[in-house]
């Protein structure tokens, strides 16, 4: 069967930011967005989209924007632009303007970040919760304060948080980018030709924004210089934030080597409906390692 087809829509949302997004399926069909994570876009999701919208699926009708700061969507150059109230804002809006409820939203990593918080914050807009290794911001908190190996692997957030992160990045080639974006991963089998200048062109609209996210976060380990008393220590999350009303699936593969297995311990305690998947092999890169695993587990859930 040929695999339907992938449109492309720039979406404006009623408070004025606009979201590059690609959309596959039968406009009647349920409704699931998915979010990605840095240093992506949209297209990594391709692939899974055409797979939800085969009827034999479910028919999905998939929407997958760029996030606020990447490719074509708004970039605001301004960090405060990224505080999490406008990236959820964002997404609620975003759904709103699709037509309403999904039956379920889909994020891995940054996108997975803001994907907890618009399922806590906005549980009437959606059935369903599927994340692929993006830690719920309480146990990343936890991890964070308290555990010297997540502090360790985080560290490359700090680095990106830096003055002039961008520019670091985009020199010669993107090669520090890619350097950081692979390391870890299992293989790169799956990097084609065709896909590897997606990211190209993804990162050569701008990196300022994907960077603005570290920037902007107080989830980050506390650098060496600053000692026990850094920010990250005096961090408290507000109370309730974190519910997760809704049925969720965290798939999660355990070799991630930026997000350490212990970042899902707990997770019952904020999300009653729970359903964990570990994918012991892969990891953070599990989408592409291994998508197989990542259809299976989603199209059992949804």
């Amino acid at each position: 069967m040929t695999p339907p087809p992938i449109t492309s829509s720039r979406i404006r949302l009623p408070h004025g930011t606009e979201l590059h997004t690609l959309q596959c399926g039968p406009k009647d069909g349920r409704r699931v967005v998915l979010l990605h994570g840095f240093p992506e876009g949209a297209f990594v999701w391709e692939s899974l989209m055409q797979q939800l919208a085969l009827p034999e699926n479910g028919g999905f009708f998939c929407s997958a924007p760029y996030l606020r700061g990447y490719g074509a969507s708004s970039a605001p150059a301004e960090v405060e632009a990224y505080r999490p109230r406008h990236l959820v804002a964002d997404i609620a809006a975003l759904i709103d303007t699709l037509g309403g409820p999904l039956h379920a939203l889909v994020a891995h990593d940054w996108g997975g970040a803001v994907a907890w918080n618009v399922a806590s914050q906005h549980p009437e807009r959606m059935q369903r919760l599927a994340i692929l290794n993006a830690p719920h911001p309480a146990t990343l908190l936890r991890e964070l304060q308290r555990n010297p190996a997540q502090q360790a692997a985080s560290a490359y957030m700090n680095r990106l948080a830096d003055p002039g992160a961008e520019a670091w990045l985009a020199a010669d080639g993107f090669a520090k980018l890619w350097k950081l974006f692979l390391a870890g991963a299992k293989t790169t089998d799956w990097l084609t030709p065709e896909r590897r200048q997606h990211y190209i062109d993804t990162w050569s609209a701008g990196l300022t924004g994907a960077c603005n996210y570290y920037r902007a976060s107080p989830l980050k380990p506390n650098p060496p210089s600053t000692g026990a008393a850094a920010d990250v220590q005096a961090v408290q999350l507000p109370a309730g934030l974190g519910q997760v009303r809704v049925p969720t699936l965290v798939m999660w593969a355990m070799q991630d080597p930026a997000l350490r297995p212990e970042l899902i311990d707990g997770l019952d305690a904020f999300i009653p409906q729970l359903r964990i998947e570990r994918h012991p092999d892969a990891s953070h890169w599990v989408l592409h390692e291994d998508p197989a695993w990542v259809q299976r587990q989603l199209l059992s859930f949804l």
